[in-house]
This record gives structure tokens, sequence and C-alpha cells, in this order.
């Protein structure tokens, strides 16, 4: 028996809406500091994050900046940045 934790990745599911242009802030994940705990991944409302064998993953169509994300990840590998 493994002891290794499996995450699931999703998709945005179908009738998602797209973030649109009026994001003011995005996610940014910084991919030295990401473990792969998939954290952002479960807490993301849109779920616009995958995780990867890089790390987290933003899906900028479906991201809406709220900041959960940034604000929920244990090792601050992801911060807010504005839009330009």
């Amino acid at each position: 028996m493994s002891n290794r934790v499996e995450i699931v990745l999703s998709k945005p599911v179908v009738g998602a809406v797209p973030a649109g242009t009026w994001r003011t802030e995005r996610p940014v994940v910084d991919q030295s500091k990401c473990t792969r705990c998939g954290i952002c991944w479960l807490y993301c409302p849109d779920a616009a994050i995958e995780i990867t064998e890089k790390g987290a993953v933003i899906n900028y169509d479906y991201c809406k900046g709220c900041g959960i994300c940034a604000t929920e990840c244990p090792f601050k590998a992801i911060t807010m940045v504005r839009e330009r």
C-alpha cells in the first residue's frame, strides 16, 4: 500500500463564466515556492487552478482575481499583482 496522495485535477465546469476584462489583480505563482499541496486548487471558487508536475497553474480565462488562492497558500507561493 502506498502512502501517496493524488490530487484530482478539475477543469472549469460546463457553464462557467469566463473572467472577462474586469479583473484588477491576478495571482502569480512562484514555482520555486510551490509544493503542489493543492490548497489553492481546493479553495478556488472558479476551478481556475490546475496542479501540474511543475506546480500550480492559473487559468486566467476563468480566474476572477479574488485572491483566495494567495490568502490560503501556506507557503506564500502565490502573490496578487496588478493587471496591466
